[in-house]
């Protein structure tokens, strides 16, 4: 072989090191410090403002249909999370589906080791209520101490847990 092959190589290989070690340093990184929630959460949140106000118009036309103006009155306004990482986070319900994940663009970012990437969605049906599904989650999504294998109505108060993290439907 001659010389510059050999030095190519060296460096080649040199190179491959480096980066392996550089990938290992970010995993370790990661597993001690874990993700920051709170930036993703404010990213989304000044981005909420301009979807809220493109997404206003169709909730009137709900309304005005003739058995949803006596359910809007006692239908839940907000998401709250009552146990977990994100404890004391409301989100208001305006007729947009919300999902619930580890994934960066969920509605609300679990930190949690039991959830999935796309755990699970809570939208509402034609009725105005609203209904969660489980999107094929590796733990389950329980609702009520019940394992979800179908879209299911949600009763406002009913617990939705979620690996650690419980979330209720409130007025």
């Amino acid at each position: 072989m001659s010389e510059l092959t050999l030095t190519v190589m060296r460096l080649g290989f040199l190179a491959v090191l480096w980066l392996f070690v550089i990938v290992a340093v970010q995993v370790i990184r990661s597993d001690l410090f874990g993700t920051r929630v709170t930036q993703r959460g404010a990213r989304r949140e000044a981005a909420r403002p301009q979807q809220q106000a493109a997404r206003q118009a169709p909730p009137p036309q709900r309304q005005q249909s003739g058995g949803s103006g006596r359910r809007g009155r006692n239908a839940p306004t907000k998401l709250v999370v009552t146990e977990g990482t994100l404890t004391g986070t409301t989100v208001a319900l305006q007729g947009q589906t919300i999902t619930l994940g580890r994934a960066h663009d969920s509605t609300i970012v679990l930190d949690d080791d039991y959830a999935s990437s796309r755990h699970a969605r809570i939208y509402p049906d034609r009725d105005g209520q609203w209904i969660v599904e489980d999107l094929g989650s590796t733990n389950g999504t329980y609702l009520d101490r019940n394992r979800l294998t179908t879209p299911t109505p949600i009763a406002p108060g009913a617990p939705i847990r979620i690996g650690k993290t419980v979330i209720e439907l409130r007025k």
